[in-house]
Order: structure tokens, then C-alpha cells, then sequence
């Protein structure tokens, strides 16, 4: 399998530039996905590794060759599109052995590519319907396997779930995990939902504005962000943001928030007086005082039921406030709630002025 490389890649519509000097090393067999907000230049470059978008500036190689000049065609990598682009007239199997048909690859050949893919998705029963007589799911499935029936180097999906509802988006997930555990072919997936990203990647790629903003594990990207908006987009809910000034007492390190102070780790520097924004996951907010936890008093506004576990949505002072706390099958005991414990290790501080995090713990 191939390894992919960008090296300081640039992408410019005339005079407006949407990819700015970005580099990744895809390993070979690795999943990587590339989230990030509409616009931030994730199915450019997706594009651009296709041969579907021109590399304005950079070079791209795939298994140490380079392919900025190479046709479409030529790169093997396979495609699987938002909008399935399956052929309305064709059945299954004849849609799946499309791309084997024009390389005219020989009839027996194509036979038992398209059972062996069809019984890898779960399509046997469903290869003489037509696109129109299958569900989203299915056609999902048809357009990954007329992909995987070409063995490609890499595949490219390119937002491939977005038009299912929630529970197939759930499923789909799991088998193109599973689908890439079984091939192990290099795999580039582009998507806007981080829970996606969170649930599929090796690593995850977040970009911003065209940059890329962190490389990382799905756990290294949700402990250790590098940035607010890092922090802000990877997380469901997202991680609690909160402006404060940084001071330094016998006690050590802390910000006060809506009157409360906030026990901040060893790790911050010491530099009182300066503009700061803590990040506080809401899933490690603690209900119960513990040891090196700073109270917050809060003001709760609902609680928002999610099974065995619910969202509570309170404020600090005039901040929005984000609480998981676990239901034990009922939700009565959170509805008198008026304070609520940060354990100092948990938060994360970030300079107030460009965002960046002061105190990133290393990866492990």
C-alpha cells in the first residue's frame, strides 16, 4: 500500500487563495480523516490529491511518485463521492464493474470481482436491483464497492454519510471501519463532523481557513488541543471557553470566573496579569468535591436528558456553562444543582490574544 505526501501545498482561485502551504504524510495502511468547518479547505485538498482540483503550488506524491502532472486516471486512487454517483440505468453488479469494464479487464475476472465485493458489503442479494429500488445505505455501499473493486492504491472519500439520517450514519461508520480494518488500504476521509472523525481516524487532521491547525490521535486532539479552536470544534458537546487574568497566590496558579476561583494545573507558567481563556471539558466537571477541585457556584437553566447520562446547561456569572453528569436511570437529584467542582488538572489554558494552548501535556 501507498504512503501520500503533500508538501507545502497551495491552492488559488485567481487571486483568492483557499489552501495555504500545508503538509501531511499519510503512512501507508493509516486512515486519516480531515475535519474542519465549511470552507476551510478540506475537499479542495481532497480534490487536489484526486487530480479533480490543479495544484496551484507544492508538490503531491503518491508511493514516492510525484503526481501533480499525472491524469486523474493514472494515480489509482479511488473516489466514493457525497452524492454516491451511481448510473440510474445500471443494476448493482453492473455498477460496481463499471470502472473494470473500461479498463476492459476480462469477463471472468469481473465476474468474481464483483461477488467477492458484493459479499464484503453485504450486496449479494441486491446486485440485479437498480440505484432507485435501494436505500441510502445500500447505494452508500454500491458506490464503496465500486471503488474497492479496483484494489486502488488510496481511497478518497469525500463526505460520504452526510445525506443519511443519523442511526445509518452510525452503521456506515462501523462497516467502513471495519471495511478498512479487513483491506488496510491507505484511506483519506474528508468530513465537517467531528464525531466522525473522533469515531474512524488513525489521526485526525483539524483545518482551519485553509491551514491546518492539528495533527493528532482522536484522544490526543480531545486531551490536548492546541489551540481554542481545536478545543471548541473537537468534543460533543464542545469544550467550555471561558476569559479570565491569569494571578498567582499561595495556593498557586487560578482565574476567577463569575466570583469562583479556578484551580489551574502546575503546568501553567507563572505570569500574573496575563489575558487567558480556560478550557473545561464538560465531562469533567465532578458533581462532588474532590481532592485539588475548585467549587463553582452555578445558575442551572435545563437538564437535558441523553439516557444514562444528561447535559446540564447552566451559567457562571453571564457564561454559558456545559455540564455531563451521569443520570443512575434518573435526573430528580440534578435538578436542585447550584454548584458544581473543576478539577484543576483537567483544565487547559490558552493565551487569550492568539489562541494558542499554555499548557499542552505530551503525547502519548
Amino acid at each position: 500500500m501507498s504512503a501520500v505526501v503533500l508538501k507545502d501545498i497551495y491552492k488559488r482561485f485567481g487571486a483568492i487563495q483557499v489552501v495555504h502551504g500545508i503538509n501531511l504524510e499519510v503512512a501507508a495502511h493509516e486512515f486519516v480523516v480531515l475535519v474542519g468547518p465549511s470552507g476551510c479547505g478540506k475537499s479542495t485538498t481532497l480534490r487536489m490529491i484526486a487530480g479533480l482540483e490543479e495544484i496551484s503550488e507544492g508538490t503531491l506524491t503518491i508511493d514516492d511518485r510525484m503526481m501533480n502532472r499525472i491524469a486523474p486516471k493514472d494515480r489509482d486512487c479511488a473516489m466514493v463521492f457525497q452524492n454516491y454517483a451511481l448510473y440510474p440505468h445500471l443494476n448493482v453488479a453492473e455498477n460496481i464493474a463499471f470502472g473494470l469494464r473500461i479498463r476492459r479487464v476480462k469477463k471472468d475476472v469481473i465476474a468474481s470481482s464483483i461477488m467477492e465485493v458484493a459479499e464484503i458489503l453485504g450486496l449479494t442479494e441486491f446486485l440485479d436491483r437498480r440505484p432507485a429500488d435501494l436505500s441510502g445505505g445500500q447505494r452508500q455501499r454500491v458506490a464503496m464497492g465500486r471503488a474497492i473493486v479496483r484494489h486502488p492504491k488510496v481511497f478518497l472519500f469525500d463526505e460520504p454519510l452526510s445525506n443519511l439520517d443519523a442511526k445509518l450514519r452510525a452503521q456506515m461508520r462501523a462497516e467502513i471501519r471495519r471495511l478498512h480494518n479487513r483491506l488496510g488500504v491507505t484511506s483519506i476521509y474528508v468530513t465537517h463532523d467531528q464525531v466522525e472523525a473522533m469515531t474512524l481516524a488513525d489521526r485526525i487532521v483539524v483545518m482551519n481557513d485553509g491551514r491546518i491547525e492539528q495533527i493528532g490521535t482522536p484522544m490526543d486532539l480531545f486531551m490536548n488541543p492546541v489551540s481554542t479552536f481545536v478545543a471548541g470544534f473537537i468534543g460533543s458537546p464542545p469544550m467550555n471557553q471561558f476569559k479570565g487574568t491569569l494571578a498567582n497566590d499561595a495556593e498557586g496558579a487560578s482565574v476567577t470566573i463569575g466570583g469562583a476561583r479556578i484551580s489551574l494545573p502546575d503546568t501553567v507558567p507563572s505570569d500574573p496579569g496575563r489575558e487567558v481563556i480556560i478550557g473545561i471539558r464538560p465531562e469533567y466537571v465532578s458533581l462532588a468535591s474532590g481532592e485539588a477541585t475548585s467549587p463553582v457556584a452555578i445558575k442551572l437553566d435545563l437538564v437535558e436528558p441523553l439516557g444514562s447520562e444528561a447535559l446540564l446547561h447552566a451559567t457562571i456569572g453571564e457564561d454559558p456553562f456545559i455540564i455531563k453528569a451521569e443520570t443512575f436511570g434518573d435526573v430528580s437529584h440534578l435538578s436542585g444543582l447550584t454548584e458544581v467542582h473543576v478539577p484543576a488538572a483537567m483544565v487547559k489554558v490558552f493565551d487569550a490574544e492568539n489562541g494558542h494552548v499554555l499548557n499542552r501535556e505530551p503525547t502519548r
